[in-house]
């Protein structure tokens, strides 16, 4: 049997992200016992302290075993803590050594939205890919400079590391799981039963771009500030290093260390956020909403909307609107 070691945060933590887990794979365990054959996996809450209140003890989660007393597992799956993040990080250090330990001893390791934080902090991601919550990716990429972090993605597979989008998105993993370790036909059961869409790869279209203002950049957040205010005219870098008395090449460098975006990119993100709310909330047609934020070059619009949200502008539309059409 697969040992499954599903990790119990201490502090607030994300309650499906401990429960969705320990759900999908005792479904399937269910599943191979209903068909005459034997379970899969060994399922266990793994925690630091004998019981956790979660939501102001309002639950409370009483892992199997402690930390201490679980030499060797196979698959060690980190939940998503919640509230302050590094607050959560101090109080879960504990886990840090163990989940190294288990990795080098040959387990594969699996992060669920901002339990990604925890897994970066081991060190196991140093150069490699990783996916968080997109509204924690600005924290993210200033804590962990040296992980690839790629926002847009929902899972991520490296060297037996796993990690998975926001939110309930880790369920596209666990699917992700279950098809490696059970098969496709068992994934695309569980996937029936628990009705969890399947083979969906990206978190782009529930994107909302807010910029990076968590710094202390005053030039770049006086930039920031005139692309969001001007965004529908035709802004050039030479424009703004002029205005901010900065020099080109260098406004470039600082921008990207800022906000881990080029002006270009941020120009454009800032474009497409617009669009994309006269798309949820407007009648006008998919050239107007083009022209109101500043784009010309019908094709150049449709092809960045589709690189930044995953969709085309017509497939948004039918997606969020917010009036019927």
């Amino acid at each position: 049997m697969k040992h499954i070691s599903i990790l119990v945060p201490r502090g607030e933590a994300v309650l499906s992200s401990i429960v969705g887990p320990y759900k999908v794979f005792s479904h399937v365990n269910e599943y191979l016992i209903g068909m005459g054959k034997h379970p899969l996996f060994k399922i266990q809450l793994v925690g630091i302290d004998a019981e956790t209140e979660l939501y102001d003890g309002l639950f409370t989660v009483k892992p199997h075993a402690l930390l201490t007393e679980v030499d060797k597992t196979d698959l060690v799956i980190i939940p998503a803590p919640s509230g302050d993040m590094t607050k959560s990080l101090a109080l879960n250090q504990e886990f840090l050594p163990w989940i190294t330990r288990q990795y080098k001893d040959g387990a594969e390791v699996a992060s669920l939205c901002v339990g990604a934080f925890l897994l970066a902090s081991t060190g196991l991601l140093k150069g490699r890919k990783c996916a968080t919550h997109w509204m924690a990716s600005n924290s993210f990429r200033t804590m962990f400079p040296d992980v690839n972090l790629v926002a847009d993605k929902i899972i991520t597979d490296e060297n037996g590391i796993y990690s998975s989008g926001g939110a309930y998105s880790f369920l596209n993993l666990m699917l992700y799981l279950v098809e490696k370790y059970a098969g496709r036909a068992m994934a695309i059961l569980c996937s029936k039963v628990l009705e969890i869409e399947f083979d969906r790869g990206s978190q782009s279209p529930f994107i909302i771009f807010e910029g990076q203002k968590e710094h202390d950049d005053e030039p770049v957040r006086l930039a920031q500030s005139y692309i969001e205010k001007n965004f529908h005219e035709r802004i050039t870098v030479d424009q703004l290093a002029l205005m901010l008395a900065v020099g080109r090449r260098n406004l470039e460098r600082r921008f990207k260390k800022a906000t881990a975006n080029t002006i270009a990119e941020y120009m454009q993100r800032v474009k497409i956020e617009a669009a994309k709310m006269s798309l949820e909330t407007s009648r006008e047609n998919v050239n107007e909403v083009m022209y109101k934020v500043g784009y010309t070059d019908t094709k150049a619009f449709r092809t960045t909307f589709r690189k930044v949200t995953g969709l085309s502008p017509v497939q948004y539309r039918n997606k969020y609107s917010r009036e019927v059409l």
